[in-house]
């Protein structure tokens, strides 16, 4: 064959091959798929990875050199063509598909009731404790629950190798020396006495872990309410008037209290406080252990040496602290029989409290 036919061969079949890719351009600009399933064939089409636009680049091969620039364009412009349309369509879909929606709405039809959620028992508690104490001019102090060793025991009077540490079992961090999870939220106490001066009245409401067995009566983790207050000439019977104004405005204007003495190594004298809860039914004989008396917290003076931890002159200023779990008092007031009830977010249980706010 001559060279003259061979290049009129050539340019013969370059001309189908731009031929055919124009009439795809052609095609693409014509299509009207209508609904998702027939824009995802075009997608498919023209634009997956097998669409019909790709094999045609190894059509290049065939080309005249002066053409391949020319026909490079061609088929990017039918990409184009291509991806341009699909967005059109797609935007059409989606327009047409949120009318419909809109359409299907009937704005005269009355409003499904929305269900409220319900405040948790010790959360309940904890508002309620706080804001008897606020009344008489307590503010509240909150800190970490990550603690160091020494605002947690030995600024409260209980240094290494004090017995009293042993009543408490301790989760220490692993790889952090001296850093535990607090047991009690009298390290808050710690921290505002070192870092404020007297009159000092405040609460720390928050959450406290100990290495316990978990039962029905007893937890890992719980919360606390403790009370502080430091001044010139607090006395005893200061401590004990402003946990018998709490105890009637918690339970009620008729309720008595007793002190009974006790030990905690950052108080002295140290008492611990009951309340008559009664003996009405088989519950109070179980709970009350037959004596109609029922402990809720502990208390006493704070320990002249917590004083002077901190950086207080002892000889200038007394104080009183207090200190009561919040799941005890819950469990009592809404006669829940089992602590693990709390921490286990049963919606039954949570359902009781919808009108408790």
């Amino acid at each position: 064959m001559s060279e003259y036919l061979r290049q009129t061969n050539r340019k013969n079949m370059a001309k189908e091959i731009f031929d055919k890719v124009e009439a795809i351009i052609v095609e693409i600009q014509a299509a009207q798929p209508e609904g998702a399933e027939a824009i995802e064939q075009f997608r498919i089409k023209y634009l997956g990875t097998k669409n019909i636009i790709k094999p045609l680049m190894g059509e290049i091969r065939n080309i005249p050199n002066e053409q391949k620039k020319e026909f490079g364009q061609l088929i990017n412009k039918a990409k184009e063509v291509a991806e341009e349309k699909f967005a059109a369509l797609q935007a059409v879909s989606v327009a047409e598909a949120a009318q419909s929606d809109a359409n299907s709405i009937d704005l005269t039809a009355p409003g499904e009731p929305l269900a409220l959620g319900a405040r948790h028992p010790v959360s309940i508690m904890m508002n309620r404790i706080i804001e008897i104490f606020t009344r008489i001019g307590f503010t509240i102090a909150e800190e970490r629950e990550i603690e160091a060793d020494w605002y947690n025991f030995t600024a409260m009077n209980t240094p290494e190798d004090h017995p009293a540490r042993d009543m408490q079992d301790t989760f220490y961090m692993r790889g952090i020396e001296n850093m535990l999870l607090r047991t009690h939220t009298s390290s808050v106490q710690a921290r505002v006495m070192t870092t404020q001066k007297p009159p000092i009245r405040i609460i720390a409401p928050g959450r406290v872990y100990r290495n316990e067995t978990i039962s029905s009566r007893s937890h890992c983790q719980f919360h606390q309410v403790e009370g502080l207050y430091v001044d010139e000439k607090v006395s005893f019977a200061d401590m004990k008037q402003t946990l018998l104004y709490f105890a009637k405005e918690m339970y009620g204007p008729q309720t008595e209290i007793r002190l009974r003495p006790s030990y905690f190594p950052f108080t002295e004298p140290s008492a611990e406080m009951d309340v008559y809860w009664g003996l009405k039914d088989e519950t109070d004989y179980r709970i009350t252990k037959g004596t109609g008396w029922l402990e809720i917290l502990g208390c006493g003076m704070v320990d002249p040496a917590v004083l002077e931890n901190c950086g207080i002159n002892s000889k200038k200023y007394t104080g009183f602290a207090f200190g009561m779990g919040i799941e005890r008092q819950a469990m009592l007031k809404y006669r829940i029989s089992d602590i693990r009830y709390l921490f286990e977010n049963d919606v039954r249980l949570m359902k009781q409290f919808g009108r408790a706010f």
